[in-house]
């Protein structure tokens, strides 16, 4: 197992790209959109684990920061689907709170990295 597989990070960043999978599968979302959140919410795990292998903390951090980006895309995103009512508010309130999750914890990363 690699190291970045065992981090909490990790896991939600793998399991809110699943997530936003389903949202896609279960509801009609023109190409332009899912093409869209499926690349920004599958650039969350991979720059997590891409920045857990390097060996500075500046590159780590920048792997961090990019992450972090993804999931303010993504945010966006769901926030327009949620705005044509493609997806219910239940439904985008539970995706918006995994979502800050991961900011939270991300920016907490990257903090850490700029001492």
């Amino acid at each position: 197992m690699f190291e970045f597989q065992k981090l909490e990070v990790y896991k939600k960043a793998k399991s809110f790209h699943l997530q936003c999978g389903e949202i896609l599968k279960q509801n009609k979302v023109d190409r332009t959109k899912k093409d869209k959140l499926i690349r920004d919410s599958f650039s969350i795990p991979l720059n997590i684990a891409e920045g857990s292998g390097r060996f500075s903390k500046p590159d780590r951090r920048n792997f961090f920061v990019i992450s972090r980006g993804s999931v303010f895309e993504c945010v966006s995103i769901l926030d327009i689907l949620h705005d044509a009512k493609t997806i219910d508010t239940e439904r985008f309130q539970s995706l918006l709170l995994n979502a800050d999750e991961l900011s939270r914890i991300l920016y907490a990363m990257i903090k850490n990295l700029s001492n």
